[in-house]
């Protein structure tokens, strides 16, 4: 069982990263275009270490989300970048997952709402959020549901602004930079869909 599991996680590993550079490679705006080698050289073993972690979880469902959101995690730490073939398989695979808990309304309507709220965000910040960022927030609440996803946030916002924080004293970012909270977001995210599979 142990074996099937590493196996399982070599062979995602190898498949995410391959889906990451071809996404990359079919993008012309890419925030680092002469950086990808570089921002990517520790990709494969950051992916196989988190799957190997993540794969213990039992629920296919939940196990599939987690999959994508650690691939967002990672195209949003090496680019900045959130793509739609990855937000919107998993917002479809969420409201799959909510109809049949028949819980599809409640989490539509968390979605929608969520989603609403951080267009209108990205729109006031003038690019500080992205369209990527709206759409990651939609399909979180098709997962998670209205409460949960305040929880994912406001925890998200909250690691965020403490890494915004420290790479600005560190002198890695200057104040008003350009600043990916996608990740932050997505590890909160996880945290829930483990602990909810495990109900």
């Amino acid at each position: 069982m142990i074996l099937t599991k590493i196996l399982l996680a070599a062979i995602l590993t190898f498949a995410g990263s391959f889906w990451i550079e071809k996404l990359y490679l079919n993008c012309a705006e890419l925030t680092f275009q002469d950086e990808i080698s570089s921002r990517s050289r520790f990709r494969k073993p950051i992916l196989f270490i988190s799957l190997l972690i993540f794969i213990l979880v039992d629920d296919l469902w939940i196990m599939s989300a987690i999959f994508l959101l650690i691939l967002m995690t990672i195209t949003d730490f090496e680019q900045y970048m959130l793509f739609d073939a990855m937000t919107f398989p998993f917002a479809l695979i969420g409201a799959i997952y909510a109809y049949q808990n028949s819980i599809l309304q409640d989490n539509l309507m968390a979605g929608v709402l969520g989603g609403g709220i951080f267009l209108v965000l990205a729109i006031i910040s003038k690019g500080a959020l992205g369209g990527g960022d709206v759409k990651l927030i939609f399909g979180l609440g098709m997962w998670l549901g209205a409460e949960k996803l305040l929880n994912v946030v406001l925890y998200g916002t909250i690691l965020g602004g403490i890494a915004a924080l420290l790479m600005i004293l560190a002198k890695k970012k200057e104040r008003g930079s350009y600043f990916a909270y996608g990740p932050y977001f997505t590890l909160t995210a996880i945290y829930f869909l483990i602990n909810h599979s495990a109900l």
